[in-house]
């Protein structure tokens, strides 16, 4: 199989673009993020890496990224590639309101981000991005939220709740356990928090949630708000613990 795996317009004996698989285990490996949509709300979080101890925290890059007021991703893989897609994305949704002088849907940006990740899948020269995307919000005069899903390859799909990154299939089956329709915007900010939780041990400290609401600006939820969730998730967890012990020694 040699020269299958550096080649990106050739296929492997078992039909396989080995690039577009070294990108999804890229994915696999940067921090979790996940979107979970409400009754009238979308809300993305995501893990946020340490800051050494002597780097500046302002510079620290967020993952979560505003693409027009009215559209926010954020991703898992490498900074550098989400970067570049990042800008694409925020000039086609201004080309979008310069030519037809109308915001861009969700659905529209998102097609746009696919096709420039799949472009990228079948180019010489070049190398599949190595990130997968969340992306949520509103579209223009609509109150129905929005959250898709895109990968290296190219595919997108639209999704109630989704995790991508590293332990994102924990993540997931916690989602699907714990979803319901018509959440209100407390409990899907809680189910965002609970499910980042599985992975991230160090409490709000390293989680950065935003919430997106209709006809709004997106809003970075603040540590004291996260902490008080983070407390109150943890207190149910120990009540759950306690229950389940006394119920233990009840049948011994």
């Amino acid at each position: 199989m040699s020269g299958y795996d550096r080649a990106l317009s050739v296929f492997s004996p078992d039909g396989h673009v080995f690039q577009v698989e070294y990108a999804l285990e890229a994915v696999k490996r940067g921090t979790c993020a996940v979107g979970v949509k409400g009754r009238d709300v979308v809300v993305l979080g995501c893990e946020r890496r340490s800051a050494l101890k002597l780097h500046d925290p302002r510079t620290t890059p967020s993952k979560l990224c505003a693409v027009d007021d009215h559209i926010t991703l954020c991703f898992a893989g490498l900074n550098a590639d989400a970067r570049v897609l990042v800008d694409r994305a925020r000039l086609e949704a201004q080309n979008h309101r310069i030519n037809l002088a109308d915001p861009a849907s969700v659905e529209y940006i998102t097609k746009h981000i696919a096709g420039l990740q799949q472009r990228y899948t079948q180019s010489g020269g070049v190398r599949p991005f190595g990130i997968s995307t969340l992306i949520g919000g509103f579209d223009p005069q609509s109150d129905k939220p929005n959250l898709y899903h895109t990968e290296p390859s190219g595919i997108f799909s639209s999704w109630k709740a989704n995790a991508i990154g590293r332990s994102s299939k924990t993540v997931h089956e916690l989602l699907d356990k714990l979803w319901e329709e018509d959440m209100d915007e407390q409990k899907t900010v809680e189910l965002a928090v609970k499910s980042l939780l599985e992975v991230v041990q160090t409490g709000n400290q390293n989680i950065e949630v935003a919430v997106l609401r209709p006809n709004k600006e997106m809003e970075v939820l603040a540590d004291d708000y996260l902490d008080e969730i983070v407390r109150r998730i943890e207190d149910e967890k120990a009540k759950e613990a306690e229950e389940k012990q006394s119920r233990r020694r009840h049948d011994d």
